[in-house]
């Protein structure tokens, strides 16, 4: 595992199952871009509690999920996944995989060039891989809300880099130095209403940001309320980066 790989993703799967159903629910679309066939092996790249994974398995693809959390591993093996812990920037696949499909993931990996290599050589010649990712611009408000909060509190929030979250351009460059190429990346505005409210949302997903900035479980809560005061809506200001590409013949 790459600690690098995993700067801010930290992850409680009950949590994660309860607030954050929405992310397997919108990561449909680039499924579809996928087109899973009977008969292929997949890879899920950063397969979490193995929702999307099943939905491939579902399609008649035999898939292999990997993350870099335990706890997510668990949580897919416990759904009947065939799920390895590993981090995409370590991973030594040697062109076993018809296709890889990866939701969410992405902007986690901040070996970027690494990640982009490993899965080009797990692919078979004429491979594709698609997904999607967050992009540029990706939750700039609550992250800036959350920052703000945490410095009136007398938290430093990390300064190092968190996620990568890339424009088309920066993504597909990244990939066609790794070698693929008929590279199709787009940015799309996808504002997200967060049916357990912003607070949850904190809490879940900025798990690690939190636990990097020191701050105790006991005002965790408190400061997510604060962070939704802020924002004054349920509504998450995702922007997503969707993908396809090929390895070529």
């Amino acid at each position: 595992m790459s600690p690098a790989g995993a700067s801010t993703s930290k992850w409680d799967p009950a949590d994660y199952a309860r607030v954050g159903g929405f992310v397997a629910q919108l990561g449909a679309a680039a499924l579809d871009l996928l087109e899973p066939k009977p008969g292929e092996r997949i890879l899920d790249v950063g397969c979490g509690d193995g929702t999307l994974t099943r939905q491939i398995a579902e399609r008649g693809a035999t898939v292999l999920g990997i993350d870099n959390s335990p706890e997510m591993i668990a949580a897919a093996q416990a759904k009947g996944v065939d799920a390895l812990l590993l981090d995409v920037a370590d991973m030594s696949f040697a062109a076993e995989f018809d296709a890889a499909f990866s939701n969410a993931t992405l902007h986690w990996v901040l070996e970027k060039q690494k990640a982009a290599r490993a899965i080009f050589y797990a692919l078979k010649p004429g491979g594709r891989f698609a997904g999607e990712m967050g992009g540029e611009g990706n939750i700039a408000r609550l992250r800036d809300a959350l920052d703000e909060e945490l410095i009136i509190r007398g938290y430093q929030p990390p300064v190092d880099a968190s996620n990568w979250y890339a424009s088309p351009q920066e993504f597909a460059d990244i990939y066609e130095a790794a070698g693929f190429d008929q590279i199709d990346a787009r940015s799309i505005e996808r504002p997200t209403v967060i049916e357990h409210g912003i607070t949850e949302w904190v809490t879940t997903f900025r798990r690690g940001w939190l636990d990097r900035a020191q701050v105790p479980e006991g005002e965790r809560h408190e400061i997510g309320t604060a962070v939704a005061d802020r924002v004054g809506s349920n509504v998450a200001d995702y922007v997503r980066l969707r993908f396809i590409m090929r390895k070529p013949h």
